[in-house]
């Protein structure tokens, strides 16, 4: 009995030993984020603000020769700009200190284009000190944007200039606190005022800057911060290719850490990469960057922020949303209004996670449940997970909601300081007793959130179909989340009949035309219907069931196109310049630059300015960059009414506006000098005219 007594010890003891043994840690699998990528990453979403000289000269990009004086926004408020950022749900603030004009928002000691010599505030003020300040109060984190391209110093390009450079960059990193991100823009080169000279200057963006060291002087300067650069070094965050809202679907938080990053790297990651570089998403509230008055009602809804939401955080992604601020110094009342309901929206729609209070089972666990079991991936605690065995590979987890329960959304987290992991994954629901597939995908990372119609399920089953290693899983969610309806979209065809029409699936379109906002009383449109001449069109989306409508979707109509006709073109297709339809275009081959387009507007009109939609596929070799526009009313004499830069073209391929003094004209001629491609194609999606 002695022997029993001191074995059952023995084993007892064993067995307790053996329990309080955790399951060692798994490896890393590749690269993983640095505690400041980290930071940034969990913060999701911050602002961007646009503000400078090109808001008084309704430019993109400022030559560098504006006139100081312009600068004197009388409302300025730094604090509003914070407060609507905070209650949008924005976790900081990068601020334009300089653009490619070169004027600096800050009393820089090194140039006289500067906030010291405008009349705002009698030259003593200083935005990005009240942009500090603003951001302190608010809990908001500090970020600067910082043009390497400099139109107005006359020493850009020369060896001179980087010192300059620096010298500035230090200034911003010294003077106002920590900052989390410094954002250097990839624009550099081409024209520019430079002191003067009004020359073209060109440099290798790979060599010149001499990132190395630039690098190492804001890591000394700022040991938190965050590099944002598309200028020809790898930072800590990269471009995704596009300025519309949108990461891949498939999204690898990775890079190569030297050597060239084509487009689809930008855009989908590299799985293969050696460094870790997440995904920044950077996109405007309105189609630009600066403010531009024929913009206040372009603002994105509602509907389109949030889509914007699922395209960035909701794809492995930050969001950067940038606020244009306008000439008074204030955000625009719509805007405003928008971006606080976006952010009331996104909680409304993850504020009530299914999983919580279900219970989890997984078909593998490392070691035992209490260290890695299923449970962890469903316990709102960030820093614990799910983890199989390190020979496992594919896996699946099960989360039984206990009765039948509506949901549209799943949203899936990796541990990603261990490294990114799955390849492909899908979620199936067990609706009415059979197991279906409601959704499919590839890559995780940070954050993956799948949007689906609404199922009513018992249980949830996610897979995962592959992983580079075994699959490490920091949080399910499932939610059912708010349905919103999309602001229609509306075009007019040379005929002049309007059609109406959005991506949702079932609703019912009511609109006006006298100005008035649409409502379910409105006329019920029915199909296409002929509104020719200078017209206002307002509409709306309605479903009846749920008794929802979407934002107002308008466009203004000038002159019709009907009777106007191509010069000198025998090419049937070239029509499509003058269809309504934005995905039709058509290009001028065969020709030596410059090109021109010659329109007969077939009678006399009074016109002020004009619009150019160009090819909407950003790699196509027609893209304007350079143009001249003129006017006659016999197709004899010609009278250069506007010249200039359609700037970030490129990257932003948006309707170009542009004004000019009112002047009788029946022919215009658009002539293309330069395009982004450098060759002899001029490429048109709309082309239109703007009349008193």
């Amino acid at each position: 009995m002695r022997d029993k007594f001191f074995l059952g010890v023995i084993f007892t003891f064993v067995l307790t030993a053996t329990s309080c043994v955790k399951t060692k840690v798994p490896a890393a699998c590749g690269p993983t984020p640095s505690e400041n990528q980290m930071r940034v990453q969990e913060m999701e979403s911050y602002a961007f603000v646009h503000f400078s000289l090109n808001t008084y000269t309704d430019q993109s990009w400022g030559f560098g020769n504006e006139d100081v004086n312009l600068f004197n926004p009388e409302k300025s408020d730094c604090r509003q700009w914070a407060r609507i950022c905070k209650e949008a749900g924005l976790k900081g603030v990068i601020i334009t200190a300089k653009h490619h004009c070169g004027f600096c928002l800050w009393p820089s000691k090194y140039t006289e284009y500067s906030v010291k010599n405008a009349p705002w505030k009698d030259g003593n003020g200083d935005m990005i000190r009240e942009m500090a300040d603003a951001c302190k109060e608010y809990g908001l984190k500090l970020g600067i944007y910082l043009s390497p391209w400099d139109r107005n110093s006359a020493d850009y390009g020369k060896p001179e200039y980087i010192t300059y450079f620096r010298n500035q960059l230090t200034e911003l990193l010294t003077n106002y606190g920590e900052i989390f991100e410094v954002w250097f823009d990839g624009a550099n080169g081409g024209d520019g005022y430079y002191g003067g000279a009004n020359e073209t200057r060109k440099i290798d963006r790979t060599t010149y800057y001499d990132w190395k060291n630039t690098y190492a002087l804001i890591h000394k300067l700022q040991p938190n911060c965050v590099i944002w650069n598309d200028g020809g070094d790898r930072g800590d965050l990269r471009w995704v290719g596009t300025e519309e809202g949108s990461v891949g679907e498939t999204n690898w938080s990775l890079l190569n850490a030297t050597g060239d990053v084509p487009w689809n790297n930008l855009h989908f990651g590299l799985e293969t990469g050696n460094a870790w570089v997440l995904a920044e998403v950077n996109t405007s509230i309105r189609p630009e960057w600066f403010y531009h008055p024929n913009e206040d009602n372009k603002v994105k809804t509602v509907p389109q922020l949030m889509d914007l939401y699922y395209h960035s955080i909701g794809r492995n992604g930050t969001l950067l949303l940038n606020f244009p601020i306008m000439p008074n110094g204030l955000i625009h009342p719509t805007d405003e209004k928008n971006a606080i309901e976006f952010g009331q929206a996104v909680k409304e729609s993850f504020a009530v996670n299914l999983a919580q209070k279900a219970k989890a089972e997984a078909s593998n666990i490392r070691g035992n449940e209490k260290d890695f079991g299923a449970a962890k991936a469903i316990d709102d605690d960030k820093d614990t997970y799910w983890a199989t065995d390190d020979s496992v590979n594919i896996a699946s987890l099960t989360i039984d909601l206990g009765k039948p329960t509506l949901f549209n959304r799943f949203l899936v987290q990796e541990y990603i300081r261990l490294g990114q992991r799955v390849k492909a994954f899908s979620v199936e629901a067990l609706v009415d007793g059979n197991w279906k597939e409601i959704a499919r995908a590839t890559t995780i990372g940070y954050k993956r959130i799948l949007r689906f119609p609404a199922v009513n399920a018992t249980q949830v089953r996610f897979n995962v179909i592959d992983s580079k290693c075994s699959p490490i899983i920091s949080s399910i969610g499932i939610y059912d989340a708010p349905v919103f309806l999309n602001a229609p979209a509306i075009v007019r065809n040379q005929s002049g009949k309007v059609s109406i029409n959005t991506n949702d699936i079932g609703p019912i379109f009511y609109y006006t035309l006298d100005g008035s906002e649409p409502t379910a009383n409105s006329i019920k449109y029915t199909g296409p219907f002929a509104a020719d001449g200078k017209v206002v069109v307002k509409a709306i989306s309605y479903d009846p069931t749920l008794r929802k409508s979407s934002p107002v979707g308008e466009e203004k109509f000038g002159i019709s196109k009907n009777n106007w006709k191509l010069v000198g073109i025998s090419d049937d297709k070239a029509t499509a310049l003058l269809d309504g339809d934005p995905s039709s275009v058509w290009h001028q081959r065969d020709l030596k630059m410059p090109i021109d387009l010659v329109i007969d507007l077939g009678s006399n009109n009074s016109v002020c300015g004009f619009k150019y939609l160009p090819d909407q596929n950003k790699w196509s070799s027609g893209i304007i960059t350079t143009y001249q526009f003129f006017v006659s009313t016999n197709n004899i004499n010609w009278k250069l009414v506007s010249e200039g830069e359609f700037s970030n073209i490129k990257n932003n391929p948006l309707m170009q506006i542009k004004s000019f003094a009112p002047v009788k004209a029946r022919y215009i001629k658009l002539r293309a000098l330069k395009n982004t491609y450098g060759d002899d194609v001029a490429g048109y999606a709309e082309v239109d005219v703007i009349t008193e």
